[in-house]
């Protein structure tokens, strides 16, 4: 089953949704980016993903995707011209070989992470959608089984700015069968705990309310504002400091009852080992857009030994990147809950043959083989 051809699809959604909330008022229109000043990090006005299209010489295809939230270009250019020559001709079915072949071609000049791991990651779930369909299996199966079916799901965000409104849209998403919300704070610690007390007080006490702070705190800051989420029973305080400080994450955990939850920015065994080793935090959330499927059961199987709990990542994921993070999801056995994103699901779907469905506080798992979903290509090359 050797590999034919690779083609990328850096795709950027015009006038889709955007990604918690509008843009800032008065921000300049002439970028497709901008700094969000409460965040400090680049969005894009758009909806951007890098997708990939891996077929072999017997004509059996997978879908990738890497989670590109800003430049897909520029992962995509990577695969285009580092990865496809060594690409080409290889057995699709070496998965975990052609993992560390691509890893190792550039692990000697420091990318150990960043845009080149992105690119992996997009070639690796691509190959196991192969791998599924080529002997008519699902990859959860591959992976060893469905702990689960049902994968159990929090809605992320609430991307209003008055109290009013946000009590609102929360108490339609309670309406509509879901039981746990994720706040996207880190606004100062005061605020954060006005937010989250009055969202405690309109939900109710038996709701699960996570924090997101971006991390945006120092570390005393970060504890500070912990204890107050204490009394508010919230689930996890998630992203508290910066993500390079191992040491101070782990202080924040120490000092806290409550879990924090880090992960996302990591995207290899090697950087979640260190913060394993160091009880950094007590929920781990790697993105499969950013790990990939094989990285991400192996990073998952290390949580297990440490009795840690795993909540991927989601954000502006497609539809392959979701259907990725399902399998992966339904095949561990320390998962805690998933990241569902609202304003992106109705895009991800769009591209989709099948969609892939949220409803009543679950995903439902795909079934069929490989990643049991598959890209209409006419839609995704209307929108190239």
């Amino acid at each position: 089953m050797n590999i034919k051809s690779v083609e990328v699809f850096p795709l950027k959604v015009k006038n889709g949704p955007v990604y918690l909330g509008s843009s800032p008022a008065g921000m300049s229109s002439e970028s497709d980016y901008y700094i969000r000043p409460e965040y400090r990090s680049i969005y894009s006005r758009n909806l951007e993903t890098l997708l990939v299209k891996i077929t072999t010489e017997s004509g059996i295809y997978g879908w990738g995707e890497a989670l590109a939230p800003v430049g897909p270009e520029i992962t995509g250019a990577i695969i285009e011209r580092l990865f496809t020559s060594l690409l080409i001709g290889r057995d699709a079915r070496d998965i975990d070989v052609i993992w560390s072949c691509l890893y190792d071609s550039m692990r000697e000049r420091g990318y150990f992470t960043g845009f080149m791991v992105d690119a992996i990651t997009a070639v690796d779930v691509a190959l196991w959608d192969l791998l599924g369909k080529s002997v008519g299996l699902p990859i959860y199966q591959l992976l060893g089984g469905a702990y689960r079916r049902k994968i159990p799901a929090y809605v992320s965000g609430i991307p209003k700015t008055t109290r009013e409104e946000r009590i609102e849209l929360a108490l339609e998403w309670k309406a509509k069968g879901f039981t746990a919300i994720k706040l996207h704070l880190g606004f100062g610690v005061h605020e954060d705990a006005e937010i989250a007390a009055y969202m405690r007080e309109a939900l109710g006490p038996r709701f699960r309310l996570m924090i997101d702070a971006h991390w945006q705190y120092s570390v005393s800051e970060a504890i500070q504002l912990g204890r107050k989420l204490e009394k508010l029973d919230i689930d996890f305080l998630e992203a508290p400091t910066a993500p390079e400080d191992v040491e101070g994450t782990a202080e924040v955990s120490r000092a806290l009852d409550m879990a924090v939850a880090i992960g996302e920015a990591k995207r290899t065994r090697y950087q979640f080992k260190d913060r394993l080793l160091k009880r950094a935090a007590d929920i781990y959330q790697p993105d499969i857009g950013r790990t990939g499927i094989t990285e991400a059961k192996k990073i998952a199987n290390m949580a297990e030994a440490f009795n840690i709990p795993i909540a991927p990542h989601l954000s502006v994921g497609q539809g392959i990147c979701i259907a990725a993070t399902l399998h992966l999801s339904a095949a561990i056995p320390n998962l805690y809950i998933l990241e569902y994103q609202p304003t992106v699901m109705s895009t991800a779907n769009s591209l989709l043959i099948h969609p892939i469905v949220c409803e009543q506080g679950h995903y439902m798992l795909p079934e069929g083989p490989g990643l049991g979903v598959d890209i209409d290509e006419k839609q995704l090359r209307a929108l190239i």
